[in-house]
């Protein structure tokens, strides 16, 4: 789909996500880079003076007293390049290095950066061809994004890298002659421009938010069937505790209307049960508030030093601070809906809890059931809690202390995306057990449209909706156990269909596999949003 950018405020997130996944290409209004040329000759008219102008006729950071001569200058905005390309792999993936740039290109467009129109048109011709910069994903101990952002501009200019077919970084020259283009000369102020601001995280942000409403949401689905499996109380969804709190009231109204109606196995389902509605509701506002904060990143500026004015200001906004505390502040709350997502499965894995078998096995003691996936997610979860700690904390003066802070803005991405990745790992742990669970439901006798068998024993779960918890010792033998007529309990297999056929995808036998191969598939299959 082609989008016609008549502003800046043209590039929204959801545009940029879009430029970024390769759905939209994009071009430049005729009329806006007329606006981007006008405001380039005022550039022009400023940089004509003897005035110091950080970067542009000066030096950087602790080297910014000393004056550039003529010669220099002319060089100096590409020569900035070079000297900062100092990272290597692992490189941002496709997607978050095109974020990036879609990013970077919309901060160009503003009056403040004084860019020309011939760095904006390149930009949108690099987005257009697919042609990618190879940019370091972590390594970043600047009082912004200056290293990675250098590798995007040395790739820019030729002299860098950019990404192959398969994720590998090759020589800039190259892949740029390949795809029809030429290395880019940034004019004077254009290189740094190009590396102040914060578009990587900005970019990230974008694409991390919008991930992390897709997996609450899929979450939401999954708490509601383990609550049909466990047979949760409803209690804690009454519309009074959501009086005040609007997310946590409309997720308890989805997960009531998925979990079904049916008398509780229990008087209270353990804790993990209970609280996962505000916790998800917690996670709702939190990606939300990065979706803020995206939104200030776009609008504030971000350049130092910005035009205003017709003159050169120094500013703050490098920094990303509000980038990077959104961002923690989201990372903890998918920790924390990882670590109940562990405890529930834990507990869908005991008879009393569920009226099934240990472990949800099909053959207790001869098979392991899903003893082992829980373990998985336990051990992703126990590994989650080391991204959760706030990348904003912990500076270590630099530049012979001019850059005595960072905000560590590719840090706190980093620590985002392992947080959505392993929360994803933990959520299809939880899909599996419920699959086995459905699988060890159905395949009991009366529950596939024929009645039970004459004189069936009442099951474990009836025997749980009647107040009286079963014996383990009841559940195993290498049977599924029996329905009986009057069972009256919610019935044990969860419908998690919204998550687009899963369930179908999966082998339809209960037996010990390598079930490794079940979460890889159900892991593609949640990231892809199905």
């Amino acid at each position: 789909m082609m989008h016609r950018i008549r502003t800046p405020e043209d590039l929204t997130p959801a545009v940029i996500a879009g430029v970024a996944r390769g759905t939209i290409t994009i071009v430049l209004d005729a009329a806006l880079l007329a606006r981007v040329r006008a405001n380039r000759t005022a550039v022009e008219a400023a940089l004509a003076g003897d005035q110091p102008v950080y970067g542009v006729n000066t030096g950087m950071g602790a080297l910014a007293g000393i004056r550039l001569d003529a010669g220099d200058q002319e060089r100096h905005q590409n020569t900035l390049m070079a000297g900062r390309s100092v990272g290597s792999a692992p490189w941002l993936r496709e997607v978050e290095a095109r974020a990036l740039v879609a990013v970077r290109l919309r901060t160009l467009l503003e009056p403040a950066a004084g860019a020309s129109p011939d760095l904006c048109r390149h930009l949108a011709a690099l987005l257009d061809a697919g042609v990618t910069p190879a940019i370091p994903a972590r390594g970043s101990g600047a009082a912004g994004e200056i290293i990675p952002l250098a590798h995007a501009g040395a790739a820019l200019i030729g002299i860098g890298q950019m990404l192959d077919g398969d994720g590998n970084a090759v020589d800039a020259g190259p892949a740029l002659e390949a795809a029809g283009l030429r290395p880019y000369s940034f004019s004077a102020k254009e290189g740094v421009a190009f590396l102040e601001g914060v578009p990587g995280l900005t970019g990230l942000a974008v694409l991390a938010a919008d991930a992390a409403r897709t997996l609450t949401a899929q979450v939401t689905e999954v708490v509601a069937a383990e609550h049909a499996v466990a047979r949760a109380s409803l209690d804690p969804w009454h519309p009074a505790f959501g009086a005040g709190d609007a997310e946590l009231r409309t997720i308890m109204e989805s997960l009531e209307a998925a979990r079904g109606d049916g008398p509780p196995g229990a008087l209270q389902a353990p804790v993990s049960f209970r609280v996962s509605a505000p916790a998800l509701a917690v996670a709702t506002r939190a990606a939300a508030g990065l979706e803020a904060a995206v939104d200030r990143a776009l609008t504030c500026v971000t350049d130092s030093p910005a035009f205003l004015g017709g003159r050169f200001v120094g500013s703050p906004g490098f920094a990303g601070t509000d980038l990077v505390t959104a961002a923690g502040t989201l990372a903890t709350a998918l920790v924390h809906l990882a670590e109940l997502g562990a405890a529930r499965l834990h507990r869908l894995l005991d008879p009393h809890v569920t009226g099934l078998t240990r472990q949800l096995s099909d053959a207790p003691g001869v098979h392991a059931g899903m003893v082992a996936v829980h373990k998985r997610s336990v051990g992703v979860a126990h590994r989650l809690r080391r991204f959760a700690a706030t990348a904003l904390i912990g500076p270590i003066e630099t530049s012979a202390g001019q850059e005595d802070v960072q905000s560590f803005t590719f840090e706190a991405a980093e620590s985002l995306t392992e947080c959505l990745t392993g929360l994803r790992e933990v959520l299809a742990c939880e899909i599996l057990a419920l699959h086995q669970a459905h699988l060890l439901t159905t395949s009991r006798p009366g529950t596939s449209g024929a009645p039970p068998s004459p004189g069936a024993a009442p099951s474990p779960a009836a025997s749980l909706s009647a107040g009286a918890a079963p014996s383990p010792d009841d559940r195993s033998s290498s049977t599924v156990p029996p329905a009986s007529a009057d069972d009256t309990s919610p019935p044990l297999a969860p419908d998690i269909s919204d998550l687009s056929g899963i369930w179908a995808r999966l082998p339809q036998q209960a037996g010990d596999r390598p079930f490794g191969r079940d979460l890889d598939l159900i892991i593609g299959m949640l990231e892809a949003g199905r």
